[in-house]
């Protein structure tokens, strides 16, 4: 059950109330039926929605408001999918207008002779029995909502929290700090460390572990001491591995592997990988970290830590004092709480950029009072800190000081309530994508534009003001990230990383509507769902562990997690019995499975053996985003490519047998990111194609540049197009049978500056 996420319905309804303008409505107005029905949708949601602020408050306390916004979280989603397909119906009779024959053709098929005497409509024919009985359930269930709305006493409240209506206290967040946030409070216990580790009087595997409760800081003195220069001094090689709650041997070796060499087979079995280890670590000074260790098994540890031998040093943080028992520490570093003093200077940092309040006197006396309330944990006072950082008005650190959520019971799984805080006072559209990001397990690294494209194709991007999706999620992500909701990654600064605890929050507060199946853990599926992983831990994937999701009807999200370098196979029962039912899904990364699937919006075929795409992919109109990237097999993109015409983001980078691009790009003219548009011979006058696509950004690489001419080049227009970052330009290499002039290779160039 949520406990928070009913605050993102706030931006979920305001979408839906969007959806219900006079397009929808003009829409279906042949169907008086429905018409009528969607009218009464438009008159209820706003009263819901006037009084979410006010049920905010009272599910703290009150179970049957919590419930109540569980069931309006579901009922919005069902709104969303029937709105959807209107918008789908429509947009497809608009593209079949521009083919009559084609339209004529396939609807004729579709239609008894009985319906066919002169008053058929396209429109009335989509609603049939089916479909106005789901309408009218929606609309029972709005009524209801309604009525439970004023029996559990809740009415229209101006907000309570940081973004009250009539003021603005809160600035737009900025991205990161400029200058790194100074480390405080565990000076002693570094040094110690590093003397440990440098030290050579050991003969076997020396370990150092750090012991303490979650949020104190485990992990950030790990980091501290891993990245020391004198450590990059000591030893020839060293590897971090996130562990957290699953242990397996044959994985973190696999990891250690690839760090020590990046071109490292992906094998499986465990002694041919140990005994490689073994061989790479001979004679060599290696240092290891652990990172949260949950496994108690002191057998598991023995099989894990056989390569490693003299020279080999390693640090293990854990919750748990029984596993640096296991592993039999020379030295264990239980963290305490830090002093009110090094809290309130790690809350300074984050809130005022300052070390103290020497600068900002007006805040001390209410900044020390909530540092007191985070309790000496540094994550506490990095995320109330992250939270207030650009608040400017007194009032408002009061209102957090004063929030009843500090006296809410820390979780089984560890959550302290000034997370839960800094939560509930993200605005609602930053929450939406918060709770979306518990689909990745713990310590999954992630890229911006991983995370920013899924997003999208979920609709949590939304604007008043003309702001690009990839501006607008950019800003999202910084966002999240200033406030500590992500963290950069200690192995790869490129990607992102969620401390547990968040990982935590972020299932916590999304309930029902998310879940991953993960090995062997069984999470609580419901046919609520809506957005679900599964982590791929092996190559191939039984039927059995799937059936899982046969009552998610609803799933609009079906995510194979992979790390780095992984490989997964589906069978084709999974296939062929599984997406059948999942007719709403918007997000899917899978090899083979999209026809009907008319709401999708993401599509990933990265890696997957496939040589053509059938043109009834191009019946997909809402899809955004088709990633075909290594697709080394595939020949040619759909003829149809043209109809796709709310594409985004299309990469068919590494799709090197794609000798010829299809017409029908000039009708893309959303599309954002093209990897590459490859000219195929007698085609140079397809590059004019381009003129239309004014928001090309990124970077964009043209093959076969010796099939175009000077008039083609130059109608391309790339010269307007101010959003290209970098341009590769590619003529061929077959000199003997070039025929071409120099001149009109220079013209052509010229034309071609961006």
């Amino acid at each position: 059950m949520s406990v928070f996420g009913e605050a993102a319905l706030s931006a979920f309804l305001e979408l839906l109330s969007a959806k219900l303008l006079d397009s929808v409505l003009n829409f279906v107005a042949d169907h008086r039926q429905v018409h009528q029905q969607l009218k009464l949708w438009q008159s209820i949601l706003p009263e819901i929605k006037a009084v979410l602020n006010h049920a905010e408050e009272k599910q703290i306390k009150d179970e049957a408001v919590k419930n109540w916004l569980d069931d309006l979280q579901d009922l919005a989603y069902d709104v969303d999918d029937i709105l959807d397909n209107f918008a789908y119906q429509e947009l497809r009779l608009k593209l079949q207008k521009t083919q009559p024959q084609a339209c004529t053709s396939k609807v004729q098929k579709l239609i008894p002779t009985c319906c066919t005497g002169g008053h058929f409509s396209p429109i009335s024919f989509m609603f049939n029995a089916k479909m106005i009985s789901k309408i009218k359930a929606i609309t029972d269930r709005l009524n209801s909502l309604n009525t439970r709305r004023s029996s559990l006493g809740l009415s229209e409240i101006m907000s309570q929290g940081a973004t009250s209506k009539g003021k603005k206290p809160r600035l737009q967040p900025t991205s990161l700090m400029d200058e790194a946030v100074e480390y405080v409070g565990r000076a002693n216990e570094k040094q110690e460390m590093l003397e440990l580790l440098k030290s050579n009087n050991s003969d076997g595997v020396c370990v150092l572990s750090i012991v303490g409760m979650g949020g104190i800081g485990k992990t950030t003195l790990a980091q501290l001491v891993y990245n020391d220069p004198s450590i990059e001094e000591s030893f020839d090689h060293k590897s971090w591995v996130c562990v957290s709650d699953d242990f397996d041997a044959v994985n973190i070796t696999k990891t250690i592997l690839r760090s020590l060499d990046a071109d490292s087979r992906d094998e499986n079995d465990l002694n041919l990988l140990q005994v490689k280890l073994k061989k790479k670590l001979t004679g060599k000074r290696f240092l290891l970290v652990l990172d949260d260790i949950w496994n108690e098994s002191y057998r598991d540890w023995t099989i894990l830590r056989k390569p490693f031998g003299a020279g080999t040093k390693i640090i293990v943080t854990t919750r748990l004092e029984k596993v640096s028992s296991n592993v039999d520490s020379v030295k264990v570093f239980y963290l305490d709480k830090l002093s009110h003093h090094d809290c309130l200077s790690i809350f300074a940092q984050h809130a005022l950029k300052a070390r103290n309040f020497d600068g900002h006197p007006q805040f001390k006396e209410i900044g020390e009072n909530i540092v007191r309330r985070c309790n000496g944990l540094p994550l506490a006072a990095e995320a109330i800190g992250s939270l207030l950082r650009t608040v400017t008005d007194h009032s408002e650190w009061e209102k957090v000081y004063e929030s009843e959520m500090w006296d809410l019971p820390e979780d089984t799984c560890g959550l302290i309530p000034a997370l839960r805080l800094s939560y509930h006072y993200l605005p609602p559209h930053l929450k939406r994508c918060f709770e979306y990001c518990s689909i990745f397990p713990k310590d999954y690294e992630f890229e911006e534009e991983e995370i920013i494209l899924l997003w999208r194709a979920e609709g949590f991007l939304q604007s008043k003001a003309k702001i690009q999706d990839k501006g607008l999620g950019n800003q999202y992500f910084q966002d999240l990230v200033s406030r500590s909701f992500f963290q950069i990654s200690s192995k790869d600064k490129s990607r992102f990383v969620m401390h547990d605890l968040m990982n935590d929050l972020a299932q916590l507060v999304a309930g029902e509507i998310c879940c991953r199946l993960e090995g062997e853990k069984q999470q609580k599926f419901s046919h609520r769902s809506r957005h679900s992983s599964y982590v791929s831990d092996d190559r191939y994937h039984i039927v059995k562990k799937f059936e899982a999701f046969y009552q998610m009807t609803s799933l609009r999200t079906f995510l194979p997690v992979l790390h780095r370098r992984s490989h997964f196979y589906l069978t084709s029962v999974v296939l062929e019995d599984l997406f059948p039912r999942l007719s709403y899904l918007r997000v899917l990364s899978l090899p083979d499975f999209f026809e009907n699937l008319k709401h999708l919006r993401y599509l990933n075929f990265s890696s997957i053996d496939i040589n053509c795409l059938p043109d009834s992919l191009c019946t997909l109109y809402h899809l955004e985003t088709l990633i075909l990237r290594d697709c080394s097999e595939l020949k040619n993109l759909p003829s149809k490519i043209g109809n796709l015409v709310n594409l985004h983001f299309l990469d068919i980078r590494g799709a090197d047998s794609i000798k010829r691009m299809p017409s029908g790009f000039d009708q893309l003219t959303k599309l954002q990111i093209l990897s590459n548009f490859v000219i195929g011979e007698g085609d140079g006058h397809l590059i004019r194609e381009l003129k239309n696509l004014s928001s090309l950004r990124g970077n964009f690489c043209l093959p076969g540049l010796e099939n175009v001419n000077g008039q083609d080049a130059r109608e391309a227009k790339l010269n307007e197009k101010l959003g290209i970052d970098g341009l590769e330009l590619q003529w061929g290499t077959d000199l003997e049978n070039s025929t071409r002039k120099e001149e009109v290779e220079e013209r052509a160039l010229d034309f071609l500056r961006p």
